[in-house]
């Protein structure tokens, strides 16, 4: 028998009571995204974020369009899941730390694709509904490094979790990358910054064992050297186009006008003396 979820009707995806850890995993596992608010969602939200933050994405192809996916990029702000999302027409499945979920958005958020994970600990429950959107066939992203690494120069190191579902589902890992999201806002203002977005090709998993040390090698020597290398390449882009500007002489041409203009005195405006 379902669970009764106490106003979740067709008419209503959700409303705004407040949701226990409890029910968040169940509403996740048995109902999952409502396709009415994701669509609504994603029509109002897509445009700006392309537009705004000048969004370039790279390798989408290689999001498989059909089956059970992990899509693991390196996380640097709340926003990432959301940015990723804009990337495919398929509906993304995502962890949000539980403070988030048991507030009065919580049954939105869970009905957008969210589920609950405790952080700080090994948190059985999210990996149960992990396992679960996967062998239902869905598309989830994971971050292997656990937690946000602000600073945009470096990464985390990852952990073996998304290796561990991989080789129980058999879903193929897809190494993605991620830019631009680290303080995304001035406060309630978004900054006009560049986000990028590059995905490698999908890792198969379905040879390999499971254990825990083929989940080990599985990110650490397969999955992160893929999700650094685009990273890394991300990282080099706006250094490659000033190249490119420079060699075609426009480059220069502006670099000369800026010292040009720093070499010239100031005039002494009339009424300062």
């Amino acid at each position: 028998m379902g669970y009764s979820y106490p106003g979740d009707t067709a008419g209503n995806a959700c409303n705004f009571r407040h949701v226990t850890n409890e029910e968040a995993h169940r509403l996740a596992r048995e109902k999952g995204v409502s396709r009415p608010l994701y669509a609504f969602v994603r029509a109002l939200v897509a445009p700006f974020l392309r537009i705004w933050f000048r969004m370039h994405v790279s390798g989408a192809e290689h999001i498989p369009k059909t089956g059970a996916a992990i899509i693991a990029p390196n996380h640097k702000s709340f926003w990432d899941s959301f940015f990723i999302a804009v990337c495919t027409r398929r509906h993304l499945r995502f962890m949000a730390k539980s403070e988030l979920i048991e507030t009065r958005y919580g049954r939105l958020l869970v009905r957008l694709g969210a589920f609950p994970v405790r952080r700080g600990t090994s948190d059985a429950d999210s990996l149960e509904t992990a396992r679960v959107i996967l062998e239902q066939g869905g598309l989830l992203a994971l971050f292997p490094e656990g937690t946000r690494i602000r600073d945009p120069e470096e990464l985390g190191h990852p952990k073996r979790g998304a290796g561990r579902l991989a080789l129980e589902t058999c879903a193929p890992l897809v190494p993605t990358a991620i830019t631009g999201t680290e303080q995304l806002f001035l406060g309630p203002i978004p900054k006009p910054r560049r986000v990028q977005v590059a995905f490698a090709e999908p890792i198969a998993v379905h040879e390999l064992a499971s254990s825990p040390q083929a989940a080990g090698a599985l990110v650490e020597e397969m999955l992160w050297p893929e999700v650094e290398g685009e990273y890394r390449r991300l990282r080099a882009r706006p250094g490659v186009v000033a190249a490119g500007l420079t060699a075609l002489g426009i480059g220069s041409g502006l670099l000369v006008q800026r010292q040009r203009a720093r070499r010239r005195p100031k005039s002494r405006l009339p009424w300062r003396r």
